[in-house]
């Protein structure tokens, strides 16, 4: 455990989500101690889920706008994507529900967690919780599509598992909590 010593925390922005500075007395190896600092977006965690059906051999992703990726070369900032969301104060399991249903229009009710991850660890303070849930065409209640007050216009998509697979390969799939869902339900031959 490295010894760390916070002497600073400024709160650069709180309009979205919350920046700050934090400066730090940190102890290396070799027993000296030097003064860092480093930006930290906090931006509460996550939850997401690969919803798949292993007699169809399909999955449902998600299709939207995400303006960080058009600023940084995404010709049209759409981004084929698990359907996730932030926690907003509930546990992991009860999140990926009330998003599922809010995004892709399906109520599930087993959802099995595979693992959690930091997604950037170096700036983002975020841990993302993964799920995997299978699901049938009698699961849909909605037509999904998110909520307008948060101001979400997703498109769903049903695609066959083998064509999400060749999207990563494509390019078309860039999003690393998908890829990293759809990497893991191949390598465990989920879909058979």
């Amino acid at each position: 455990m490295p010894n760390v010593n916070i002497t600073q925390t400024d709160v650069l922005s709180n309009n979205w989500y919350t920046l700050r500075k934090i400066t730090f007395d940190y102890q290396k190896k070799d027993g000296s101690w030097e003064t860092q600092s480093r930006e930290a977006y906090d931006r509460g965690n996550g939850a997401a889920i690969l919803l798949y059906n292993t007699e169809q051999k399909n999955v449902i992703l998600t299709r939207q706008f995400r303006m960080p990726t058009y600023v940084n070369g995404n010709p049209d900032g759409m981004m084929i994507e698990a359907c996730a969301g932030l926690l907003d104060q509930d546990n992991p399991e009860d999140c990926i529900r009330r998003e599922t249903e809010e995004e892709t229009g399906y109520k599930i009710h087993d959802v099995r967690k595979v693992f959690e991850a930091y997604m950037s660890p170096g700036s983002v303070t975020e841990i993302l919780h993964f799920f995997v849930a299978e699901y049938s065409p009698h699961m849909k209640v909605s037509s999904g599509g998110g909520l307008d007050h948060e101001q979400e216009n997703i498109e769903v998509l049903e695609l066959p598992f083998s064509q999400a697979l060749a999207m990563i390969e494509a390019g078309e799939i860039k999003d690393a909590k998908t890829i990293m869902l759809l990497q893991y339900v191949q390598i465990l031959g989920v879909m058979g």
